[in-house]
C-alpha cells in the first residue's frame, strides 16, 4: 500500500495504528480454508470530508479482513473509491444505494472485499418486508417498514456459499427498535426455510443498535433462533470505543452455519484509549477523531471455508432420504 503521501507524524500515527492491529491478534486466512469476515460501522463516512491520513488508516485496517460489511456509508462515495483504489487491484465493492429522507439518512450498505479469497456470486438486493393485499386498493402493502433496508449479497468462499445480510437498524425508540429486530429475526427465519434462495447459508452483520446480550433487544433478534458465535460472547468484545456496547453483532443460524465458525474472533481496537498517538493534531478531540476514524471499532469472525466433506455427506443424506421416500 502506498503511503508516500503521508508526513513523519502521519506516517508515526501509522506506525502505532499496525502496532495496535498486531495487538488484536487477527490470524491470517489461508486461501481456500478459511477467511476472516468482519463488520464495522465507520462513522458518516463521505458526510464531512476526512483527512487523507484517516483515509490510509481506514485501508490498513480494512485490508485485515478478506470481507468487510460497512454500514454508515453516505452518499459520496469518492472517498470509497479512494481507500479501494489504495487496497489496490485485487480489492472491489458491492453497495446499495441510499434513502434520501430522515429515516434513511442517506446512508449506503457496502461489502469491501479481497477478489482472491472472496468472490461475489451475483445476487445483490435490498430486502423487503412481508407484504399483505389491501382488498379494496388492490395494493400489496407492506406489513413492516425498515427505516434503513438490510442489503444481501452472496458471496463464495472456498467451498463455503454463504449470504451476507447487513443492517443499521433504526435508534429510534426502544419499542421501534425491538419491532425491527423482531422483524428482520422472522424475515430470516422464513427466508432459510426456502430451497430455491441462491444460498440458506445467511450470515447477518452490522449495526443493531443491542447494547447487550441481556438486554431485551437480543433477545427479539434472537427469537428465532439466530445467535452470536461463541467467539464473540466474550464480555469484553463491545464494539463502542469503551468496549461496553454490543451495538454490532455477527450472527448465524447454528443449523445451517455452525459448523463453518472456527474458535477465532474479536474486536480491533485502534482506539486504546488515546486518539493522538495516532492523529497527532492540535485541538483533535475524542469526537472529532470519531468522524476521522470512527466511533465503532471493527468486530470480526473467522470462519471455516474448507467444508467440501460436509457438502458431500449433505448431499449423501438428501439422496438416502428422497430413496427412503420412494421405497415407501
Amino acid at each position: 500500500m502506498d503511503h508516500s503521501r503521508l508526513n513523519v507524524e502521519e506516517l508515526k500515527g501509522l506506525k502505532e495504528l499496525r502496532n495496535r492491529i498486531d495487538a488484536a491478534n487477527i490470524p491470517s486466512s489461508k486461501l481456500d480454508e478459511t477467511v476472516n469476515i468482519a463488520t464495522w460501522n465507520i462513522r458518516h463516512w463521505g458526510q464531512e470530508k476526512r483527512r487523507k491520513c484517516s483515509l490510509h488508516y481506514i485501508a490498513e485496517i480494512l485490508q485485515q479482513f478478506d470481507l468487510i460489511a460497512v454500514v454508515e456509508l453516505r452518499r459520496n462515495i469518492s472517498e470509497l473509491n479512494y481507500v479501494l483504489n489504495l487496497l489496490g487491484e485485487y480489492w472491489d465493492v458491492v453497495f446499495s444505494d441510499y434513502i434520501s429522507d430522515r429515516g434513511g439518512n442517506k446512508e449506503r450498505i457496502a461489502y469491501i472485499y479481497d477478489t482472491r479469497a472472496v468472490q461475489f456470486t451475483g445476487m445483490a438486493a435490498e430486502t423487503d418486508g412481508p407484504r399483505k393485499k389491501n382488498r379494496t386498493t388492490g395494493d400489496y402493502e407492506p406489513q413492516l417498514s425498515w427505516w434503513r433496508k438490510p442489503y444481501m449479497a452472496s458471496f463464495k468462499a472456498g467451498s463455503f456459499d454463504f449470504v451476507a445480510l447487513s443492517v443499521h437498524m433504526q435508534w429510534g425508540t426502544l419499542a421501534g427498535r425491538k419491532r425491527e429486530l423482531e422483524g428482520l429475526a422472522k424475515w430470516v427465519k422464513s427466508y432459510i426455510k426456502d430451497e430455491y434462495h441462491v444460498d440458506r447459508d445467511i450470515i447477518l452483520m452490522g449495526d443493531f443498535n443491542i447494547t447487550s446480550y441481556e438486554s431485551d433487544l437480543y433477545a427479539a433478534i434472537s427469537k428465532y433462533g439466530l445467535k452470536a458465535p461463541a467467539s464473540l460472547v466474550s464480555s469484553s468484545l463491545g464494539s463502542n470505543l469503551a468496549k461496553n456496547k454490543r451495538y454490532d453483532q455477527i450472527l448465524h443460524h447454528p443449523a445451517q452455519t455452525g459448523s463453518v465458525f472456527t474458535d477465532y474472533g474479536g474486536i480491533l481496537d485502534f482506539y486504546k484509549k488515546d486518539h493522538k498517538a495516532i492523529l497527532p493534531y492540535k485541538n483533535l478531540t475524542k469526537v472529532k477523531f470519531t468522524y476521522e476514524l470512527s466511533d465503532h471499532l471493527p468486530l470480526w469472525v473467522q470462519l471455516k471455508t474448507d467444508i467440501a466433506g460436509e457438502v458431500l455427506d449433505q448431499l449423501i443424506a438428501k439422496r438416502m432420504k428422497r430413496l427412503g421416500r420412494t421405497n415407501n
